[in-house]
């Protein structure tokens, strides 16, 4: 074990924001592991049970409760970096920007919701842009994952409403941004690409750590994002940043 313990990745499964299926992810912890992390999965309240904000809070009090429990999971509380996929990189994104500032929870309240990382695999950014790209989905639609997730709402008809649930909005020049890995596939049907694009230039333009990568041929979520390539890219970057 390192000295001070093992460092954490809390691990957000997508699932446009319904159940999810956190086993579906079980090799991604066995190789995550495997680089010498503690793996916390987290299964949040979905959108059926529970409206934005109740799965970035659910991301938060997760990582508070490793930061409370470091010694029993043999963890660094200090080396915490959160990773989503879809709907759970949005996650990541809304947690780790907000950090201990609104919107928060008061679970294990004593404890940092503050991060080191955040890798970001194809999660939505912008919700009142999104159906402006190439979709297979109409992402303004009350039934549509963004508009479940606010509530049932039309995205495009409750624009304050989107915009407090999109993580681009919690971005400016002088709030610190945890450092931040967005991948995303360039054949991405249901998520638009752009969404990782618009996200990068402005982190880029706000002079925060941003590295981008696009997997030319990778669908939402497979076709590239389970391979060793892809891992390895997470990995080699995740070294120098926790």
């Amino acid at each position: 074990m390192p000295e001070g313990g093992w460092p954490v990745i809390v691990f957000v499964r997508g699932s446009a924001f319904h159940e999810q299926n956190v086993t579906d992810c079980s090799n991604y912890f066995v190789r995550i592991a495997e680089q010498g992390y503690v793996v916390a999965a987290l299964k949040y309240r979905h959108s059926d049970i529970a409206p934005f904000p109740a799965q970035m809070q659910d991301c938060k009090t997760a990582v508070r409760f490793m930061r409370k429990n470091a010694e029993r999971f043999h963890c660094n509380k200090d080396r915490i970096a959160l990773w989503g996929d879809s709907s759970g990189g949005h996650t990541v994104l809304m947690a780790g920007f907000t950090g201990n500032r609104a919107p928060d929870t008061d679970a294990y309240a004593e404890e940092s919701a503050e991060v080191n990382a955040i890798v970001d695999w194809h999660g939505p950014t912008d919700f009142a842009k999104m159906n402006f790209y190439p979709s297979s989905q109409n992402h303004s639609d009350p039934q549509c994952p963004e508009g479940v997730v606010i509530g049932g709402g039309d995205v495009l008809e409750h624009p304050d409403l989107s915009a407090q649930a999109s993580p681009m909005t919690y971005l400016s020049a002088d709030m610190p941004t945890p450092s931040t890995l967005i991948m995303h596939g360039g054949r991405d049907q249901l998520v638009p690409f752009n969404q990782s694009c618009r996200l990068y230039a402005t982190l880029k333009a706000l002079g925060k750590d941003v590295t981008f990568y696009k997997l030319d041929n990778a669908c939402h979520a497979c076709y590239g994002f389970r391979s060793a390539r892809a891992l390895r890219l997470v990995f080699d970057w995740l070294s120098d940043r926790l």
